[in-house]
């Protein structure tokens, strides 16, 4: 069975980010033209906008995963072998999806606590742990796409893990 046959999961985070793109312009045009066309617009289409845009950069950084596009130095892992290089790709994973699993645990028990404490947000006066629950989520999905990296680096050529690693997963 192919990599790609495995894995379902392709397209999740870049029809969350498209969908979610449409709603915040739609929200910013909306208060846009509330705010100067008819001197009043909403408050809460300015704080959903914000925590659209939070979600975005949390599962943003999933997709980025996914596509291989997150910034990196390569100048020194290029001076090695082949193998060398996927030691080294292998260590840098692994020290980031600890990071990134950190940051799933700490952002659940921030969820919590926020439930527990009954927070709200301030114009639409809906949980706060909704807006939070971006951090767990994107950091559980962060150490998926490591995973997945993982497999990606030990399976096939180096040259084609950029290109293949955006196709298989």
């Amino acid at each position: 069975m192919k990599m790609k046959d495995r894995y379902k999961d392709r397209y999740i985070e870049e029809i969350f980010l498209v969908l979610t793109m449409v709603v915040m312009v739609l929200l910013i045009f909306a208060q846009v033209v509330g705010r100067y066309v008819f001197s009043a617009a909403p408050s809460w289409t300015e704080e959903l906008a914000r925590y659209i845009h939070i979600w975005q950069v949390w599962i943003g950084a999933s997709y980025a995963i996914r596509l291989r596009e997150h910034i990196k130095i390569e100048a020194f892992t290029n001076l090695f072998s082949t193998f060398m290089r996927k030691i080294f790709e292998t260590l840098a994973i692994i020290v980031w999806f600890l990071l990134a699993l950190s940051l799933a645990i700490l952002g659940t028990q921030l969820v919590l606590s926020s439930m527990k404490n009954g927070q709200l947000t301030p114009a639409m006066q809906i949980p706060m742990w909704i807006p939070f629950l971006a951090i767990p989520l994107g950091g559980a999905g962060m150490s998926l796409r490591l995973i997945q990296q993982l497999w990606i680096i030990w399976r096939m050529p180096p040259e084609d893990h950029k290109e293949e690693g955006a196709d298989l997963i």
